[in-house]
């Protein structure tokens, strides 16, 4: 995508993303949400449904002919032919906080190209923080509430994202508030981080890209609905996102389900161990 087309996109998303996030603060507000459990024994409740809706309809709106992959779509079966560029929608990651009253989940919408991800919105309605990618290598950070009748973001004041230069010997590192395992322990065992984060859903790229932390280590399935936006967000700021070995982290593997592999998310790049 041209730079100018991912500008535009991020326009033409924000009140679709903001729609979504009115719908979340509803259920979020009333202080209780009915919960459902899927086939893969994680949780789903009306909000999940009901801001996918939302995002869906703004996206076949504003892209026609895009395939979207969402997650409850998936749930339910429905998954289009993915053979050019699709849209990866998680319409609230971090269920299990939300269900909890944790007030960091986000509504993730990714754009992935030739299998990576180009375009990222990582929205948190309930601390009104959103985190967009503008064009090829640039990405805004923007406090906004779902209320807001914003159009664009030329509406706001929006900050510039960029990562922070690590020090090898001083980290910070984000864990998963719910997947933290022996696998990721031995994995940060071999470097000197000096603060641990534990945060669930998507936020935890948007706040790597705004310089907060270095790296996140997810050794643990997650899906690439999880991951894209947040991934496109983080690389436009100057990080990257790999496998274990160092790779790049591809999307569109349908033959998995659409499982993302264990990944590390870095403030710039792969760091080697230092212990």
């Amino acid at each position: 995508m041209r730079a100018n087309e991912i500008e535009r996109l991020a326009d033409d998303l924000l009140p679709v993303a903001l729609a979504a996030g009115r719908v979340e603060m509803v259920h979020f507000s009333a202080g209780g949400v009915a919960v459902e459990t899927k086939a893969d024994q994680s949780p789903v409740t009306v909000a999940d449904v009901q801001a996918e809706a939302v995002i869906l309809e703004g996206l076949r709106r504003l892209m026609p002919g895009v395939p979207v992959i969402a997650e409850e779509e998936v749930a339910a079966g429905r998954i289009p032919d993915i053979s050019g560029a699709f849209f990866l929608v998680d319409p609230l990651d971090g269920t299990k906080g939300f269900i909890k009253g944790r007030r960091e989940f986000t509504i993730n919408v990714g754009l992935v190209v030739e299998r990576r991800p180009v375009f990222g919105l990582v929205y948190a309605p309930a601390l009104s923080d959103l985190y967009v990618t503008t064009g090829p290598g640039t990405a805004l950070n923007v406090s906004i509430a779902p209320a807001s009748e914003a159009r664009g973001l030329a509406d706001l004041s929006p900050t510039p994202l960029r990562t922070r230069v690590p020090d090898p010997h001083a980290l910070v590192a984000f864990t998963s508030q719910s997947h933290l395992n022996r696998a990721t322990e031995s994995f940060l065992a071999r470097y000197q981080i000096v603060e641990r984060r534990s945060l669930s859903s998507s936020l935890k790229f948007g706040l790597i890209a705004k310089g907060e932390a270095d790296l996140y280590p997810r050794v643990a399935p997650t899906s690439e609905w999880d991951t894209a936006a947040g991934h496109a967000v983080l690389a436009a700021a100057g990080g990257a996102v790999t496998t274990l070995d160092g790779a790049p982290l591809l999307y569109g593997n349908a033959e998995r389900q659409f499982v993302t592999p264990e990944f590390v998310a870095w403030g710039r790049g792969p760091l080697a161990p230092t212990r």
